[in-house]
């Protein structure tokens, strides 16, 4: 079913509703429940109102529990302090090339999250016109393993970025690098179409075959945190829970 810019404005409001937590289901969620298809409402509304309830630590934790790994690319930071999920596009450039985030903008599917792989820290190549560009494609957000510039602008303009770094110099539009590829982060291989969260903390990728698995597993992780906290203030030691006392 082909989505209009019509449907697409007489649901913005209900798009932006956020259940109760203890009205949340998940049954039935997928991965592809993160965007909006017009058939898919209940699903889409269960899954996004949880992800707005946890965190990157809560994921990380219950990705560990299922597959050993913890998902985390450690070398990424927020820079804007926004909190964003979504499925991944990826891009792979050198700092010389920042055409070809250009390019990776148009292929992506809005919201996608773009995950840009760059070959070193010498100059940026994402700021504010990349931003204001994806934005206006309906991309959620870009992860760039490089550095980034325009500091006054990204930091106003409410578009999540992730980055290594930040430097004012930038290279030139080549378009010589690779879109909609495998990348390989820090010994995670991540795909388009893999999970990625990203938040204060850090950032988690999940790979999509164990997506629904995290996502049940986090939900009971944050059942278990939001009971121990409960007992916290209801004056039990934290030693006394984890069984230390």
């Amino acid at each position: 079913m082909s989505i209009t810019p019509r449907d697409l404005l007489g649901n913005k409001k209900k798009l932006d509703k956020i259940l109760d937590f203890e009205d949340i289901r998940l049954e039935d969620i997928s991965i592809d429940d993160l965007s909006f298809n017009g058939n898919n409402y209940d699903s889409y509304i269960n899954l996004n109102s949880f992800l707005h309830y946890v965190s990157s630590c809560q994921i990380s934790d219950a990705f560990n529990s299922i597959a050993h790994r913890s998902g985390v690319i450690s070398k990424l930071k927020s820079i804007n302090n926004l909190k964003i999920w979504g499925k991944v596009f990826t891009c792979k450039t050198d700092s010389d090339d920042w055409g070809t985030i250009t390019v990776a903008i148009d292929r992506a599917e809005p919201n996608d999250i773009l995950l840009v792989d760059v070959n070193n820290m010498d100059a940026a190549i994402w700021g504010e016109l990349a931003s204001v560009s994806a934005m206006n494609r309906g991309i959620k957000a870009t992860f760039v393993y490089g550095c980034v510039r325009d500091m006054d602008a990204i930091l106003s303009i409410g578009y999540p970025i992730f980055a290594c770094g930040f430097r004012p110099n930038a290279g030139k539009p080549l378009g010589l690098g690779k879109i909609d590829v495998e990348l390989d982060l820090e010994n995670i291989k991540i795909n388009s179409g893999d999970f990625i969260f990203g938040d204060e903390t850090g950032v988690v990728v999940i790979p999509e075959k164990f997506f629904n698995a995290v996502i049940l597993q986090t939900f009971d992780i944050k059942l278990g945190e939001m009971k121990i906290s409960d007992e916290i203030n209801n004056g039990i030691s934290l030693s006394h829970i984890v069984g230390l006392d």
